[in-house]
């Protein structure tokens, strides 16, 4: 059951962070129904606190906008739930089991689906157990981070892919299927009561294509008052070219307070790992090479162009210095007013970028969607082991350079590419600000931002980057509120301290929908 809208709620701190100013402020927020109506210092607090039906006083905690996370995949990280559960399952015998047991439950001719196979120290009986039991019937059961995968004849040949490749991309012919299993619904409602704990209250949310028929989920959603998410949905083209169309008639259906179609998505380059993020000069252990699978440069370019003539923005994901000027040469491209783009395309992730690309962002008014935490997946020396053999030299003072974008007046924004990553604001300071990894080693500290730059990324910079500015993104009379209280003062605590720090309140459209201060 959805919790009420707040009739009267005063919010007291020593830390409002607003994001319209850089300081916190020792004072008070009102709440009424779905919107802020007060802002002030403390002294000004008392009026406002006798007529209030509900009083809290978070102490030092610090009180900030709603966050938002602009690189997300439902579809993706849905497929940590869905079908059979294979947890502590060892054995492919074991295995077919439980899949018989599981379509019990469901028509005989439904697809089976699963989750938390795994494949390490899997026992197999005999050769493709699977493939022999069910012949004709697609079965593929998923590792808990979808790096691999379970699957039978039946399903590669349906599908398409393979066990060695089933990222996100590869799985799109698989998704009318799931996306429309029963019991979708309340997996969308779940994935937004996971982000609210993380004081997340709106998402750009990347679909593929035409989302396979979950764009009437949200729509019954919103009809019905119970998304407690902002949500701005992009279509990244897969199984088929730029839609256009689409996007239009999405344009048009979704225009209330909670879901709105953006634009487009699309991957440039991939991992410079690799070998296959594009850069400017060639990799030290491959001299002759620049990217080891030529990026679809002419696609993207028309269909970019395309999208802009419309009206839509775009996003493009990259990984290299080579794809980051690619993308920007071809943002110049595009319609422009007083010398700035007119729609808010973007450039997601950013790994390793030229300084002088970023200057140009800035000027022509680019949008980056960072990855903050993105640190949090490595130890120090096996990144600097990666940056050293494919990049050697001094290459890598150019990695994360999120404070050249900010100098630059790029709008840096985050994401977290969820499911590679859960939202976590505390975690992302620590890897973002402190610039360290997940052993507690630090690189690159010049090219980290400040913890108010950090703040403004996930909430003042990430509504802009949604179109929400005039509403959403900072803490100020007149705007919606959605706001999330972290349960330490961030600003005072030591950076090395920060990644046990929760989020301990979390109001979406006026409603607390998240609170451990009970």
């Amino acid at each position: 059951m959805q919790a009420e809208r707040e009739e009267f709620l005063v919010l007291l701190s020593k830390n409002i962070f607003t994001a319209a100013e850089g300081k916190p402020l020792d004072g008070f927020l009102v709440v009424k129904g779905n919107r802020i109506c007060a802002v002030g210092p403390r002294s000004k607090a008392e009026s406002w606190v006798k007529q209030a039906k509900r009083v809290i006083d978070v102490g030092k905690r610090v009180v900030t906008p709603g966050f938002v996370d602009n690189h997300t995949f439902f579809s993706g990280y849905v497929l940590r739930s869905i079908g059979v559960d294979f947890t502590g399952i060892r054995s492919d015998v074991e295995g077919i089991a439980a899949i018989k047991e599981y379509r019990k439950t469901r028509p005989a001719d439904k697809p089976v689906f699963g989750h938390c196979w795994e494949a390490e120290g899997f026992q197999y009986s005999g050769e493709d157990l699977l493939s022999k039991e069910f012949p004709d019937l697609p079965v593929v059961i998923f590792t808990f981070d979808r790096d691999t995968c379970w699957m039978n004849q039946a399903a590669r040949d349906k599908y398409g892919f393979t066990p060695e490749e089933c990222y996100a991309e590869k799985l799109y012919r698989m998704m009318p299927e799931y996306l429309t299993e029963e019991g979708i619904e309340q997996k969308y409602l779940d994935y937004i009561q996971m982000l609210n704990e993380r004081g997340v209250t709106t998402i750009k949310e990347m679909s593929f294509d035409t989302y396979y028929g979950f764009t009437d989920v949200m729509e019954r959603l919103e009809k019905d008052d119970r998304l407690n998410m902002r949500v701005a949905f992009m279509s990244q083209p897969v199984g088929e070219g730029i839609n256009i169309a689409y996007g239009e008639a999405m344009r048009e259906k979704f225009k209330g307070d909670f879901v709105r179609f953006e634009g487009f998505n699309r991957m440039t380059d991939r991992g410079i790992a690799r070998f296959l993020g594009e850069l400017i000069e060639p990799y030290a252990s491959k001299p002759d090479t620049t990217c080891l699978v030529p990026v679809e440069w002419e696609l993207i370019e028309k269909e970019t162009l395309e999208a802009d003539r419309h009206g839509f923005r775009f996003s493009l994901h990259c990984q290299g210095d080579g794809a980051v000027r690619h993308t920007v040469d071809l943002y110049e491209k595009c319609e422009k007013v007083n010398g700035r783009l007119k729609n808010r395309h973007a450039i997601t992730d950013l790994e390793y970028t030229h300084p002088a690309d970023l200057e140009r962002m800035g000027r022509l008014g680019v949008i980056a969607e960072v990855y903050p935490q993105i640190q949090s997946l490595d130890k120090k020396q096996d990144i600097m082991d990666m940056i050293e053999t494919q990049l050697g030299g001094d290459r890598g003072k150019n990695y994360w350079n999120r404070r050249k974008m900010w100098d630059s007046g790029v709008c840096v924004t985050c994401g977290t590419d969820l499911p590679l990553l859960i939202p976590d604001i505390p975690e992302s300071i620590y890897c973002a600000v402190g610039g360290y990894f997940k052993d507690g080693e630090s690189f690159n500290r010049q090219n980290m931002l400040t913890v108010t730059e950090l703040l403004t990324a996930w909430t003042r910079n990430g509504q802009y980057n949604c179109y929400n500015e005039d509403r959403l993104g900072t803490l100020e009379a007149g705007k919606l509120a959605d706001i999330a209280v972290l349960d330490a003062d961030v600003f005072h605590t030591p950076v090395e301290k920060l990644r046990d720090v929760k989020v301990c309140l979390t109001i979406s459209d006026g409603r607390i929908v998240h609170n451990t201060l009970r």
